[in-house]
């Protein structure tokens, strides 16, 4: 049996900002760093050890994944966020109601909901069929929860998902027979420095 590690990355400017940010970037800030070093000290007071490590393109996942870890790491774009088109960058007020969220970016330029879980899913399966024991993967808030929608049932997914989605949140699932199954969420602590 395989073990999937799967995490957002750090805050970033502009969370704190509260900017729509799919596949634009914003560095991460300094509590995003300390979230960052708290995830990787979870990580060694565990024991927990990987084989391999992979991240989306985007700076904020790379920045985060190189707190965490030194090890070599290859980045997927199918790990990257939802593309929200022209609302890139936008103040997150303009995000529409829960209703009309699954192809209103589409109109913009964007992605929908679905394309997003197809692809997510597809990149993270295609990584767990590799020779992979443990992985880690730093990806983003949107992306984990599009994944972990795809995993569990709708009635746990919703009351994971009421309780967010914190940056550095760390996903666990074991994969085995082509299959994921999800295990845990863990919200490390941001180290205070």
């Amino acid at each position: 049996m395989k073990t999937l590690y799967m995490m957002r990355h750090g805050e970033t400017l502009f969370n704190k900002r509260r900017k729509i940010q799919g596949w634009c970037d914003s560095p991460l800030t300094e509590l995003g760093i300390r979230q960052a070093k708290g995830a990787k000290k979870y990580f060694q007071d565990q024991g927990i050890t990987f084989d391999h490590v992979y991240s989306s393109p985007s700076e904020r996942c790379v920045d985060t994944l190189n707190i965490i870890t030194d090890m070599p790491y290859k980045t997927y774009k199918g790990l990257k966020e939802m593309n929200f088109g022209t609302f890139e960058g936008e103040s997150e007020d303009l995000n529409p109601p829960t209703e009309m969220y699954e192809t209103f970016f589409t109109t913009y330029g964007g992605e929908s909901r679905d394309d997003v879980k197809k692809r997510i899913y597809k990149t993270c399966l295609d990584i767990m069929n590799e020779e992979n024991e443990t992985v880690l993967i730093v990806s983003h808030g949107g992306a984990c929860s599009h994944f972990l929608g795809q995993v569990i049932d709708n009635d746990l997914y919703q009351q994971i998902k009421s309780q967010g989605f914190k940056n550095c949140s760390i996903l666990k699932y074991t994969f085995e027979d082509g299959k994921f199954t999800f295990v845990d969420i863990m919200r490390p602590l941001p180290i205070e420095e």
